[in-house]
């Protein structure tokens, strides 16, 4: 049974004509492994499909925009549709209120919940280019997450976790961030990779991501908010 949706509906401004496309857009893979007799599938083959269709769009928009090089704009378009951003915007659209989702994932942790917002918010894209076509998809695109670029450039947030984390180490304390790998899960089509950032042995932060670089990029960035700045200099 699809539950009544209508309300986000009304706050994503679009009406679907196939609902159950919107209702699989929300539904984890985790939660069919509790309710087996759902009709409804996971949303992982629609995340496949937004991923690329948001790459899509940002990359146009970008490219048509402004006459910057190729590294700037990848750096630009990296800000705009990296995990933590992806998963603020879903915040906004209130999608954590109407997935679909075990208990058990309800409880993991905060870097986990983190990527399955913006997994389900590329899930939503994908519905909506199904559903609407590509020109309502990038209506809405525009809408929620290109709308981000002016803050993204006056913060500079398109700067590299990595290198700047590094710049901040070499400067403070002589000596260059490490990283290692803490845990590694899941099955190869959907491998999950935590890794520690380290500043000789004090581990400042960890990161969680599909793959050992954007783990790595997760960590420097947790190291970036507070870690760093509270050591002591050897």
């Amino acid at each position: 049974m699809i539950n009544d949706l209508a309300p986000l509906e009304k706050k994503i401004k679009i009406k679907f004509k196939n609902k159950k496309l919107l209702h699989q857009a929300l539904t984890h893979r985790s939660y069919l492994n509790e309710h087996f007799h759902e009709e409804t599938g996971h949303n992982e083959r629609l995340e496949f499909l937004g991923d690329a269709v948001l790459e899509l769009v940002v990359t146009d928009y970008l490219y048509k925009e402004y006459q910057e090089t190729e590294g700037i704009l990848t750096a630009w378009r990296a800000s705009l549709v990296n995990t933590v951003m992806l998963a603020k915007i879903a915040e906004e659209l209130s999608l954590d209120k109407y997935l679909y989702l075990s208990e058990g994932e309800r409880l993991s942790s905060e870097r986990t919940k983190l990527t399955i917002l913006a997994d389900t918010l590329e899930a939503l894209i994908g519905s909506i280019y199904l559903d609407q076509g590509l020109e309502k998809t990038k209506k809405f695109i525009k809408e929620k997450i290109i709308k981000k670029l002016p803050r993204v450039l006056k913060l500079r947030l398109y700067e590299d976790p990595k290198s700047k984390l590094q710049e901040i180490l070499q400067a403070n304390h002589k000596m260059t961030p490490s990283y290692k790998v803490l845990k590694e899960e899941g099955p190869d089509h959907a491998k999950r990779f935590t890794l520690g950032v380290y500043l000789g042995e004090k581990k400042l932060a960890t990161g969680e991501g599909p793959n050992k670089q954007e783990a790595s990029t997760q960590a420097a960035a947790e190291a970036l908010k507070g870690f760093v700045k509270k050591l002591k200099p050897r």
